[in-house]
């Protein structure tokens, strides 16, 4: 007998209990006793069981499958929510499977229409473009958890951290420094992320009596390339500048290189802050002052929700809040 021929009804007639007992066994939706539990473990092991896991999903009408659409692979915010989702799930029964919109409606549709598909059991969306109705439409169909945008129409799916509180205290830190030229990097326009944070920056600067300098601001992509390209860009402009808020880390980690290069210290000359307190934050020189946004957090907490309603639960999202993380890339303004 190979591996593939063995049957539920080979692993009872070894175990000595029924057919219906080594089903609940498996998949673990019913009690059983730890006698009958060790038995039918035991003959699976023997016999090298090998579950068809397709069609254990026809019969339930279940996948057992969580499609979960990120944006940009890679990133390393991203990716630590993407860590939370895994570990959510982990022992769970569900499995994740992943696709990437590349912040590109048309990739991000595609994407969500191959894992419907698919039969997936529920949804999770970071971020994106994709309409509040469409979003809706799916949410009819299956459990959706919207992570890092703020959707009126879906509020009880939607599951976000305050970005322009996070751009507000980033940038009045530096304000409580005694900087009052104070650049902002921001994100790409289009990305919900960057506009409130440009918010949240320029927020700061009126409620200092600070009139916000439109040539201050120079827009970059996220990406650390663009933060090198902002620095060049806004010492064009030959405004004084004593410090920068850049809209995320990769950002800022991009302009450090680049007032490197001009010669400009950190912070001696120029102060800098960023957002997401990625890992190689504390190691870049100086230590870069940001703020720390609970990425795997963010995924634990989607993984929570989305599984409470495959339970037919119907979960709140609980409050997650940023932290300003001070360390040496900031100083006093002299």
């Amino acid at each position: 007998m190979t591996k593939e021929s063995v049957t539920i009804n080979d692993i009872a007639q070894r175990a000595g209990v029924s057919i219906s007992t080594v089903s609940r066994v498996l998949r673990g939706t019913t009690p059983v006793s730890e006698m009958k539990r060790t038995a039918v473990l035991d003959a699976v092991a023997a016999l090298d069981y090998q579950p068809n896991v397709f069609a254990q999903g026809l019969a339930s009408g279940q996948s057992m499958a969580v499609g979960v659409l990120t944006q940009n692979f890679g990133s390393p915010f991203y990716d630590t929510i993407l860590q939370g989702v895994v570990h959510g799930l982990h022992e769970s029964g569900y499995f994740p499977i992943f696709a990437d919109g590349e912040w590109n409606l048309e990739r991000e549709t595609a994407a969500i229409l191959a894992m419907m598909q698919r039969k997936i059991d529920g949804l999770i969306v970071l971020g994106g473009h994709v309409a509040a109705d469409v979003l809706g439409q799916y949410a009819e169909q299956v459990p959706l958890v919207v992570v890092g945008r703020h959707l009126p129409e879906l509020e009880e799916c939607c599951l976000q951290l305050d970005n322009v509180q996070a751009a507000y205290t980033a940038t009045n830190y530096l304000i409580k420094l005694g900087h009052r030229h104070i650049a902002h990097i921001s994100g790409r326009a289009d990305h919900p992320d960057a506009k409130d944070r440009l918010k949240g920056y320029r927020q700061a600067l009126r409620e200092a009596g600070i009139r916000p300098n439109p040539g201050l601001v120079v827009e970059g992509n996220f990406r650390r390339q663009s933060g090198v390209l902002a620095i060049e860009a806004l010492l064009s402009r030959g405004l004084p500048v004593s410090a920068i808020f850049a809209a995320n880390d990769q950002m800022a980690f991009g302009a450090r290189l680049a007032l490197h290069r001009r010669g400009i210290r950190v912070p001696d000359d120029v102060s800098l802050v960023g957002v997401d307190d990625e890992p190689a934050a504390a190691f870049m020189i100086p230590p870069l002052t940001t703020i720390h946004q609970p990425g795997v957090e963010l995924g634990l907490e989607a993984a929570r929700i989305i599984l409470g309603q495959l339970k037919g639960e119907a979960l709140r999202p609980v409050s997650l809040t940023t932290e300003l993380i001070v360390r040496e890339s900031t100083a006093v303004q002299r």
